[in-house]
């Protein structure tokens, strides 16, 4: 039932080990009888080793043999005090009688907990996949599809919407396969004219249409020895899912315009973000095609389905964007929560583009949850209000009234008609010179007067006018004695 998986069992009760050879000797599975229990510390812990049990082990305790091997599952034959908590990898007890059901069900969940065991190579999921960023169960479980489909030479039909990375998942197979070192060659079937996807697909000989002024080889020939990938397959013409489905049954194919048979020597992946089953219903797409394409269907998970990776793809994307134009951003834990709230209809390739787009909005600086577009704020925060010291606030004030005198001056000296009277009233240092301090102050006094006078006395309102926080226009009117009037 296992292949070449090998079960070791240990039991001093002689009956029961007879009664047990013979049940797994019914479901054809390969078993190792254990003359010791000491042995059990032998036990290769290989992909053939699928689980030991035990029964009765006379002095040596039996949860100490379990525990003392964690990288191996356990069932144990149904006994008083003993039960699958007792240790994690204690699988599960078998009763007596022993009964096929029960242990075809034992050995299907001892199978999973050796493929997925913690740092075994070449079982379970490995993580290092080009361009498929995720460890979600979402995304395991398509790494795991792409491991065991690689080796073979099946049809495999990627299905999945827009934007999911289904060339990616492809890309993966082909790289995983025997045929690795061959070419690994996309058609985009929906990018192509009906009319042109023929000659696209299988090339045409000299003088085939009108145009074709010297033969061309097609994607099926450019592929020989690798692997064809057919994306968008439910916007192929109907005709052409024809000339298709014979070259999959058959593995020839001729050239437009030839007569000569072509062998074709090549894997086919194929990949759609359509319901091609609804297709078939309605007559756009053939049913036998389907199922020739179908032999081994992985579905490639939306963003909106596996969130939690978004942090991963997030890290991934900002390097090739750092890789490109040589700059950054950084995302706040807030910012990547608020993230995993969007529904992503665009997928990985909407992601994609939020990143390039921040990285241009905000070059080598930390992006918080208020500075991502509208669209993608599901969380609400305040952002940072810097509060500045006053010495900066009169500086800058200061700075403005002197620069405004100043192009003032140049103005009226630019202006021959310009009286004494004139220059004097834009403040101008006049020859008997004044008292800075107290010109400023009466200046200030003045400043603050008009700004409660026009807002009707209202603090608030006149500190904005004034460009100064509302905690330091009353200070100034303390420190000056300006009383506030009631409005109206």
């Amino acid at each position: 039932m296992l292949g070449e998986a090998s079960i070791y069992y240990f039991d001093l009760n002689a009956q029961r080990r007879s009664l047990f050879e013979q049940l797994t000797g019914f479901i054809d599975e390969k078993i190792n009888f254990l003359e010791e229990a000491d042995a059990i510390q032998s036990v290769q812990s290989s992909s053939d080793t699928i689980l030991v049990i035990l029964g009765e082990t006379g002095e040596h305790a039996l949860i100490d043999l379990v525990k003392s091997r964690p990288d191996l599952p356990f069932l144990c034959i149904e006994q008083h005090g003993i039960d699958s908590s007792h240790a994690a990898n204690l699988i599960g007890l078998l009763s007596q009688p022993f009964k096929y059901s029960e242990l075809t069900q034992l050995l299907r969940d001892c199978q999973e907990y050796r493929r997925f065991l913690p740092g075994r190579k070449g079982q379970g999921v490995d993580l290092h996949f080009s361009g498929l960023i995720g460890a979600t169960p979402a995304m395991s479980e398509v790494k795991f599809l792409i491991e065991r489909v690689a080796k073979t030479d099946a049809s495999v039909l990627i299905l999945g919407e827009s934007g999911t990375g289904k060339e990616v998942i492809a890309r993966n197979i082909h790289e995983r396969s025997e045929r690795c070192l061959g070419p690994f060659v996309p058609v985009n079937c929906g990018a192509i004219p009906g009319e042109l996807l023929e000659s696209e697909l299988f090339g045409h000989e000299k003088g085939a249409f009108t145009g074709a002024i010297a033969a061309r080889k097609g994607r099926f020939e450019l592929a020989q020895g690798g692997t064809l990938f057919l994306d968008e397959i439910g916007d192929m013409p109907l005709q052409m899912q024809v000339k298709l489905l014979r070259v999959l049954q058959e593995r020839t194919f001729e050239r437009v315009g030839g007569t000569k048979p072509i062998q074709a020597n090549v894997r086919i992946l194929a990949a759609t973000h359509r319901e091609l089953e609804n297709m078939i219903e309605e007559g756009r797409f053939r049913e036998d095609l389907f199922y020739r394409l179908n032999v081994f269907p992985i579905e490639s998970p939306a963003l909106k389905e596996r969130s939690e990776d978004i942090p991963a793809l997030v890290d991934e994307l900002m390097k090739r964007c750092m890789t490109v134009s040589k700059v950054k951003v950084k995302l706040t834990d807030t910012a990547l929560d608020s993230l995993k709230q969007h529904d992503w209809p665009g997928n990985v390739r909407e992601l994609s583009n939020l990143i390039e787009r921040l990285t241009i909005m905000y070059p080598d600086q930390v992006v918080d949850a208020h500075d991502l577009p509208q669209k993608y704020r599901y969380i609400e925060t305040e952002g940072y209000q810097p509060e500045y010291p006053e010495e900066l606030y009169e500086r800058d004030a200061l700075n403005a009234l002197f620069s405004d005198i100043a192009a003032m001056d140049e103005t009226l000296e630019q202006d021959e008609n310009a009286d004494i009277f004139s220059q004097n009233a834009f403040g101008l240092l006049p020859p008997e010179g004044v008292n800075l301090k107290d010109y400023l102050s009466d200046l200030e006094v003045s400043m603050i007067n008009q700004a409660l006078e026009s807002t009707g006395h209202i603090v608030s309102r006149a500190s904005e006018l004034l460009g100064i926080r509302r905690t330091t226009l009353v200070e100034k009117m303390k420190k000056y004695n300006i009383e506030k009037k009631e409005a109206g």
